[in-house]
């Protein structure tokens, strides 16, 4: 029986009187690849970085391998070396090289031996087909390429969890292909356990084992990923599913 990873009780998030999400529950198995699809405005962001400490939560519960997350700043700190978060912004320090920035949290913070970490990088930058930018700066790179040594700066890490935000929002058409193919590799040839928001349908009918549809903060639909796109359950995530073109 696969491992159940993480897994989500009772979830409820406020911005002031505003209810940004309600009563969320999903559990996630070791391998699996969720994807959080829905309208903007729907909470899918929200919720993703609360299951990173980005974001609190008024009530509910979060587990971590069977065990029950305090929320507090320490122990997030500590899963944050665990829960690996790319974002749609980059957030590439801008002032270090592309390996300072991959180098960064293993060494300083993980503690790890630099030398180590350099060769590990150095590996990673090849499956990204980035190896000779080791030495360059962000402002030197495309947009597609920044996302990537993003991805690969999570990835040193050594994370058991990838959290996906929109990573391909921000890129040109072109570019957005070569983003997609790395999580999908990912997915097939690492077994990554990932929870992804995207707008791409077509890479998440071939990437989702299991969809959760939002709207309004509330999970409308939690479907086996190939049967929501073929018959999804609800009218309103067909409804979505035309307005996207799928």
């Amino acid at each position: 029986m696969t491992e159940e990873i993480l897994k989500v009780e009772h979830l409820n998030k406020f911005y002031g009187n505003w209810q940004a999400l309600h009563d969320i529950n999903f559990s996630l198995k070791k391998g699996e690849v969720l994807t959080l699809l829905g309208p903007s405005g729907s909470g899918k962001s929200t919720l993703l970085r609360t299951l990173n400490g980005l974001e609190d939560y008024e009530d509910g519960k979060i587990y971590f391998h069977g065990k029950e997350i305090n929320p507090s700043p320490k122990q997030w700190q500590a899963l944050r070396q665990k829960i690996g978060m790319v974002f749609q912004s980059y957030d590439l320090f801008p002032n270090l090289t592309v390996m300072e920035n991959i180098l960064l949290a293993p060494v300083k913070v993980q503690k790890r031996n630099e030398d180590e970490v350099r060769k590990e990088a150095q590996k990673l930058l090849g499956q990204v087909e980035l190896a000779d930018y080791a030495d360059a700066y962000p402002r030197e790179l495309s947009g597609g390429q920044k996302q990537r040594i993003a991805i690969v700066r999570a990835l040193a890490m050594h994370p058991e969890i990838m959290l996906f935000d929109e990573v391909t929002a921000s890129l040109d058409p072109e570019m957005v292909r070569g983003v997609l193919e790395i999580i999908q590799r990912l997915s097939d040839n690492e077994h990554m356990t990932m929870i992804i928001v995207t707008h791409e349908m077509n890479f998440a009918a071939k990437i989702a084992d299991e969809v959760l549809f939002l709207e309004d903060g509330k999970i409308v639909e939690d479907t086996p990923g190939k049967e929501f796109f073929a018959h999804p359950q609800t009218k309103r995530a067909q409804e979505f599913l035309d307005s996207m073109d799928f």
